[in-house]
């Protein structure tokens, strides 16, 4: 017997209570596993030889190479922000890495939630208008990052005799930028609807408890002002190029990290590092699998030939460094701001239940 709509939608809450449940204890094991699996074929003698010789001055460029990389950001994110407001792009680089160090301390996932409540406040603006710049923006760099998978694959020869991995970049790029642009359209479509109310967004308020109505109005017309593309033409291009220099920034990450270790690979490679590294960061996140990034980073560099020893303590320098200098950049300025532990825990449980 077919079940009633309420039976089904009931079991599906039942399925995704489940998944919240285990989802994170399966995820962890699968990635203690694989880690305990990866560091039982390292020679933990060469590996700290390694460490013990690495060039000082080459570690000290991969924080630094992050830092400009957020500064970079933070230029591109005045830009979106300019229509709204105009705010100093070093106000907002302290947001970003006071974003980055709240995520740290509450592993949440509300960093961009974080970063817009600090100019929100700071600016006297909506949280949920300047949030809405953040989702352009991620929609930007999101488009920009896919772009970069079909020059991969036509410079270099992925080291892939099964073509697993061609394919898997390619159909990855495809399917992300389709989405990517419908979702820029649909923000678009969004702002529409939340001026004048009206389409399926006015049809899901409506149909919201009464005591419910009204926040989700002013909340959806907060949101639908930040939903804004600046008026110049050189602010729009100079976004989109701010993106491509920040991601090819990235991609120096392990290039600093590699020479400090006498590792140094072909330019190309470092791309299909980042691209590699990008989807892998989305799909260890959403899976929740614990450390699943070192893992795949590690396999991703012995693709290229480098040894385990090699791989790990290139991923390992990278991840320090990063932690770092959020910690060093970050703290400092949220205790500038006079923020406390409790008003991020408060904007992390808001964005939690949001969600």
């Amino acid at each position: 017997m077919t079940p009633s709509p309420e039976e089904a939608e009931y079991t599906k809450k039942q399925s995704n209570g489940r998944w919240r449940r285990w989802g994170p204890w399966i995820g962890g094991i699968i990635g203690i596993a694989a880690l305990l699996w990866v560091f039982g074929r390292i020679d933990y003698d060469r590996f700290l030889a390694m460490l013990a010789g690495a060039n000082l001055g080459f570690l000290l460029m991969v924080p630094a190479a992050m830092a400009c990389e957020q500064l970079l950001r933070a230029w591109k994110w005045r830009q979106l922000l300019y229509p709204i407001r105009p705010v100093g792009p070093f106000h907002l680089f302290g947001a970003i890495m006071g974003g980055y160090f709240a995520n740290l301390i509450i592993p949440i996932g509300a960093s961009p939630v974080v970063r817009s409540w600090l100019v929100a406040r700071r600016q006297g603006l909506s949280t949920s208008s300047v949030l809405a710049t953040v989702a352009i923006d991620r929609v930007i760099d999101g488009i920009v990052f896919t772009g970069f998978v079909p020059v991969v694959l036509i410079l270099m020869a992925v080291p892939d005799p099964t073509g697993a991995i061609s394919a898997g970049l390619s159909w990855g790029a495809g399917g992300s930028f389709i989405l990517l642009v419908l979702l820029l359209l649909g923000l678009a479509r969004y702002r529409l609807h939340a001026q004048h109310g009206t389409g399926w967004l006015g049809w899901c308020v409506d149909r919201l408890p009464r005591r419910l109505v009204a926040p989700a109005r002013r909340f959806a017309r907060s949101f639908a002002v930040g939903i804004v593309w600046p008026q110049e033409q050189w602010r729009r291009v100079g976004i989109v190029l701010a993106s491509v220099v920040s991601k090819l920034i990235a991609a120096t990450h392990f290039l600093w990290a590699g020479l400090a270790i006498g590792v140094l690979l072909q330019p190309v490679e470092y791309l299909f590092l980042l691209v590699v590294f990008g989807f892998l960061a989305v799909v260890t996140h959403f899976a929740r699998i614990t450390a699943g990034f070192t893992v795949g980073a590690v396999f991703a560099l012995g693709v290229l030939g480098l040894s385990e020893e090699q791989a790990l303590a290139m991923v390992l320098t990278v991840q320090v460094a990063n932690m770092l200098t959020v910690t060093v950049i970050g703290a400092p300025v949220l205790w500038l701001r006079n923020v406390s532990l409790r008003e991020l825990r408060a904007v992390g449980d808001n964005d939690a239940r949001c969600g």
